[in-house]
């Protein structure tokens, strides 16, 4: 399918990569469906592009690269509406921002993905340890370890 976006032109993405939120993200309650872009093999960071506005996308990671102990507490009734049947079947992801020269993910709302039937919830963590501008490193950090 063709999907028209405001950072890379009109895109050709499989069936298979489209990802429902039926009840959109914080603040985009109306914004459902999504596609995974993944600029390349080994990337840490991915595009979620809404395919219902071409200008709304969002920067996502999975955080556990950043802090290896984070995990998301799943509840029953949570693992009902993604109809998850087992935890493994999920993948976590975390909104990137950009806040001076740091990227921060929130760690506090947590987009969680049905990787079988591609359904995913933004969830909240009452957690108090994780934030919602959580450091994950300081821009240019990657480029200036690889050239060293």
């Amino acid at each position: 399918m063709e999907v028209q976006t405001s950072r890379f032109g009109v895109i050709e993405i499989a069936e298979d990569r489209v990802i429902t939120f039926s009840k959109g993200l914080l603040g985009f309650p109306s914004m459902c469906r999504y596609c995974l872009l993944q600029p390349g093999d080994d990337a840490m960071f991915f595009w979620l592009q809404s395919l219902d506005d071409p200008e709304l996308a969002f920067v996502i990671t999975d955080p556990t690269m950043f802090y290896p102990e984070y995990a998301v507490p799943i509840r029953s009734e949570q693992m009902e509406t993604l109809s998850l049947e087992k935890l493994e079947d999920a993948q976590v992801f975390v909104i990137v921002n950009k806040v001076e020269q740091q990227l921060t993910g929130n760690l506090q709302g947590p987009l969680v993905v049905n990787t079988l039937e591609r359904t995913g919830e933004q969830l909240i963590l009452a957690d108090k340890r994780w934030t919602t501008r959580q450091p994950l490193m300081k821009v240019g950090t990657a480029a200036q370890a690889a050239s060293a």
